[in-house]
């Protein structure tokens, strides 16, 4: 083969390649329509069935959901009879796509996609600033993904999964003790551990003033007494010995003074408590990342979100792949000497690392 036939070669790969991807940015919009619309949580419910009847069924107008239709056909995502000109979505795609199929619908996160897509001018003058953004770039459609999909990768498996990687913790919030939770949010993880556990008392700090807005709302629903969220930035947190329990749902990478947090996490425990932080999945390496399932999705909203909002208040910057390397050596520097680091099956994008405070240590 000459060297031009290769170059040509090599070209034609990387723009078929390049369609792909163009293809697939594509489809995750429409993967993101598909979820908010309800089309497919009903087309799991259905057998084959016409444009008119799928349609009816999720209550949307049929000229709409004809042209979606021929998207998710041609994306290979449902399937087409011509002859009968009916359409079905598969159940092997289904239990990717709908609510149902939680924690396992991927199509809680497609809905980022056109989201962050909407902040590109704005992410493009950071490229030029080195500037960032603050939440209220983001609120309030970011922070109701980021509830949605907390909802089905840690409120639904909370209780199975995540709280036993603590031995004795369950048996521990069942008798009571103090917990509080960094970054909360709208509190959809201390909500469901204050409903399950009444007789421990749960705290939670978010610096998101509509965040906190929606957890009050949703506390005051649901009446609870044991629950209380404030706004609040978790490095100036004046907490000293407080808590048994700390935990931090995803939201470290992205804090001004991830380090300043983490050391003041280590002050607010008492002694035998524990720090649950749940983070990205990744190295702090990147040649060690080229195989990451979630790479260029988790690197992207890392761009687009965790890297200008901890800029935007004038943090490093660590974005969302900061990696368990780095985040290792920042808890060791914060005096959680024993760290152990475990992965759920269902969740490849994340890791929880659980650091006691140990006995012996002094703040």
């Amino acid at each position: 083969m000459t060297l031009s036939a290769l170059d040509n070669a090599t070209t034609e790969n990387f723009a078929d390649r390049l369609l792909d991807i163009l293809n697939a940015g594509a489809l995750s919009l429409m993967v993101s329509i598909g979820h908010r619309s309800g089309l497919f949580d009903a087309m799991a419910a259905m057998p084959p069935a016409d444009c008119e009847e799928i349609a009816r069924c999720a209550g949307l107008d049929e000229r709409y959901v004809r042209e979606w239709l021929a998207a998710m056909v041609t994306g290979r995502i449902v399937t087409y009879h011509a002859g009968t000109e009916t359409y079905y979505l598969p159940p092997a795609h289904a239990a990717s796509l709908t609510r149902l199929s939680s924690p396992d619908n991927l199509a809680v996160m497609a809905q980022a996609v056109p989201f962050l897509g909407g902040l590109e001018d704005r992410i493009l003058k950071c490229f030029k600033t080195g500037r960032g953004l603050t939440y209220d770039a983001y609120t309030p459609r970011f922070h109701q993904i980021m509830a949605e999909d907390s909802a089905q990768t840690v409120v639904a498996v909370l209780h199975e999964m995540i709280l036993p990687l603590v031995p004795g913790l369950v048996a521990r919030l069942r008798r009571g003790i103090d917990v509080l939770d960094i970054g909360c949010g709208a509190g959809r993880a201390l909500i469901a551990m204050a409903e399950a556990f009444p007789l421990s008392r749960f705290f939670g700090y978010e610096l998101c003033a509509e965040a906190v807005r929606q957890a009050r709302m949703e506390i005051a629903d649901r009446r609870l007494s044991n629950i209380s969220v404030m706004r609040q930035d978790a490095a100036t947190m004046p907490d000293r010995g407080a808590y048994d329990l700390v935990t931090a749902f995803d939201a470290i990478h992205d804090q001004a003074d991830p380090a300043g947090v983490l050391a003041k996490v280590h002050t607010a425990l008492r002694e035998g408590g524990t720090f649950l932080m749940q983070d990205t999945a990744a190295s702090s390496r990147l040649d060690r990342n080229l195989d990451h399932p979630a790479g260029p999705l988790l690197y992207a909203i890392s761009t687009m979100h965790c890297l200008p909002v901890s800029l935007g208040y004038g943090g490093p910057g660590l974005g969302a792949m900061w990696g368990r390397e780095a985040a290792r050596a920042m808890l060791a520097e914060a005096g959680f000497d024993k760290v152990s680091v475990r992965q759920l099956p269902h969740d490849m994008a994340n890791e929880f690392y659980v650091a006691p405070k140990l006995a012996a240590a002094n703040d």
